[in-house]
């Protein structure tokens, strides 16, 4: 059994989760959620992350709108969507149910 690959299985599982989380807050920089992400010990690289925000936003999840930057190019900003708000609830749904077995289970 490789646990580093089953850890990895399941991060990939609840990154959708996690990042809908972050923009739940309000509106983010790519670079911003990967901070948040790292803060919360959780590393994603860019190279993860672009994918899965165009994965949401062509799902309807997510939108993303320009602002300019005073350190550079204008920036992008994601924020959920109505459809992504509806998600997120599913997700946070299903994510108690995983907990209840889960501890259930453990006990």
């Amino acid at each position: 059994m490789n646990a580093d690959n089953i850890k990895s299985q399941m991060r990939k599982g609840y990154l959708e989760y996690c990042i809908l989380l972050i923009l739940k807050k309000k509106a983010s920089y790519a670079s911003d959620i990967i901070s948040e992400l790292k803060d919360a010990k959780m590393i994603v690289v860019e190279g993860t992350l672009y994918p899965l925000l165009t994965r949401l936003k062509n799902a309807d999840l997510l939108d993303y709108r320009w602002e300019e930057s005073s350190q550079g190019p204008p920036r992008k900003y994601y924020e959920m969507t109505e459809k992504g708000k509806l998600a997120l609830e599913e997700l946070e749904n299903a994510w108690e149910e995983v907990n209840q077995v889960i501890s259930k289970l453990k006990a």
